[in-house]
């Protein structure tokens, strides 16, 4: 066969020239996605938003009309998607993240797997890690919000009410408890049971049923750490697998949490707030107080529903320190900022003592302990 060269280095040049044009488009695109990675850096808002992807895949594939090129396409888009992922998590990694526990708390295993390589530093309770935001310390603090078992964290719904820090995300991580102790226990023989209050509570059938004293502990991985320090075999733990290794005890025995769908709710907090895009798939969180007259809660929660948004979840906590009163979180779908949502808004206040939004994120994302 024989071969035009002049065509082949014509085509050639051709390459070299696209190739070069690719090289500035590259660099102007890396660019950008640093500017994003600082935008979320800010935000607390993690590299990989897999709603958002699919979505650009989808966008992009149908620029490709060429059915057989469009997979070769799809392929390299792919790989730029996670050359520009890699490139983020390196930018990400001067990123400070607070978390309430010690290391092996599923807090810690929230944090990082929100923020792979983000230095996650835990603290021994929830107001310290949400106070490190607010003063500037850190970047944004990863607390849990509720447990499918046991239901809200009173203390971060709390500091939601009366802080400035805003929810830019909500992650869901299915919690499996483990019963852990020193080397050596037997299961016969532990007499009490060391965790957080809430571990205690998705496992009081457990307890229960083998007579052990409850022992609370700041969180799951500190009771393990604790039990280990004193190095009793009639005192175990409930806490991650994680944690058995880090603090060197002997696994006895697994899922023993009452409930097999144990999960726990993630929020993630930072000092600015964000508005994800799309208002399918947009939720924001209100906290109110109403007037104290008949019938005010009923007129404040209509208005929401009135002007089309769906209300997905409604709780009270009281107000410290005030005697019966009470401040009420909530969970709408839809966008606050559009037409309907500034109108919903506005009428809202006139039935509030005090209205605001603390937080706005796409659906929840799941995330999983046994990737840690």
């Amino acid at each position: 066969m024989v071969i035009n060269m002049d065509i082949l280095e014509e085509e050639r040049e051709k390459i070299s020239e696209i190739d070069r044009k690719m090289a500035e488009l590259f660099l102007r695109r890396m660019e950008s996605v640093r500017e994003i990675a600082i935008y979320k850096q800010e935000r607390g808002l993690p590299v990989y938003d897999p709603a958002r992807e699919q979505q650009i895949i989808a966008r992009n594939g149908s620029l490709i009309e060429d059915d057989l090129l469009r997979g070769y396409y799809l392929s390299f888009y792919e790989n730029l998607l996670s050359v520009s992922k890699k490139y983020q998590h390196r930018l990400n990694e001067g990123i400070r993240v607070a978390y309430s526990g010690v290391q092996g708390a599923f807090a810690d295993i929230a944090a990082r797997k929100i923020f792979p390589g983000a230095e996650c530093v835990g603290f021994d309770g929830f107001e310290d890690a949400y106070r490190s935001v607010a003063n500037g310390q850190f970047d944004c603090t990863v607390l849990p919000l509720e447990n499918s078992y046991a239901g809200e964290v009173g203390q971060v719904m709390d500091l939601m009410f009366f802080g400035d820090l805003y929810v830019n995300g909500i992650y869901t991580l299915p919690v499996s408890h483990s019963l852990l102790a020193v080397r050596g226990s037997e299961i016969g023989g532990i007499r009490r049971i060391m965790s957080h209050p809430q571990a205690l509570s998705q496992c009081r059938e457990y307890i229960r049923r083998h007579g052990w004293e409850e022992i609370p502990a700041g969180n799951t991985a500190e009771a393990a750490q604790k039990v280990s320090e004193l190095d009793d075999r009639e005192t175990a733990a409930i806490a991650s697998t994680l944690t058995a290794s880090l603090y060197g005890l002997e696994i006895l025995d697994h899922d023993i949490n009452s409930s097999n769908t144990n999960t726990t709710k993630f929020a993630v907090f930072s000092k600015t707030g964000h508005r994800p895009e799309g208002s399918q798939t947009c939720k924001f969180i209100l906290m109110f107080t109403v007037r104290d007259v008949a019938g005010a809660l009923a007129k404040a929660v209509n208005v929401i529903g009135s002007h089309g948004f769906n209300l997905k979840a409604l709780r009270s906590r009281p107000v410290p320190d005030k005697d019966w009163q009470y401040y009420f979180y909530a969970e709408a779908e839809g966008d606050d900022g559009s037409d309907a949502g500034i109108r919903m808004l506005s009428e809202l206040k006139s039935q509030c003592d005090m209205l605001k939004i603390v937080g706005r994120f796409t659906n929840e994302i799941s995330i999983k302990e046994d990737l840690m």
